[in-house]
Order: C-alpha cells, then sequence, then structure tokens
C-alpha cells in the first residue's frame, strides 16, 4: 500500500467496527482519496474476518 497514512487514519478515525472483511472493502472502494492500486491491494491482503477495532485491521495488514 502506497498512502499507509491515509489508510491508518481512515481506519481509526471513520470507520465503524465491528466491521467483516466484506464491509471494510466495501467501504475502501467507495473512498475516492484512495488509488485503484491500493483499493486492490488491501482487498487482496486482508484475511477473512471481524475486526472489533481499527488495530486489528492495521495489525492484520501490517500497516504500523
Amino acid at each position: 500500500m502506497d498512502d499507509r497514512e491515509n489508510a491508518v487514519k481512515h481506519l481509526r478515525e471513520h470507520q465503524n467496527y465491528p466491521a467483516t472483511r466484506d464491509e471494510l472493502v466495501a467501504e475502501c472502494n467507495n473512498l475516492s482519496d484512495f488509488s485503484e492500486k491500493d483499493k486492490r491491494w488491501f482487498s487482496e491482503n486482508l484475511p477473512e474476518g471481524i475486526y472489533n477495532s481499527a488495530d486489528e485491521v492495521i495489525s492484520a495488514l501490517d500497516l504500523q
């Protein structure tokens, strides 16, 4: 992911939890400030599951 800082900010400040992988991917795909490349990376790298916090998503994607 090229824009890690913006992704982490969005996950922490704008995403509602709990959220499934599909909900997170759908939200990401609707964001105009992310490149198609980053959207594809997010979709391809986020494991299936239910995420209860931004930290869980960040950890799953190794975005620290």
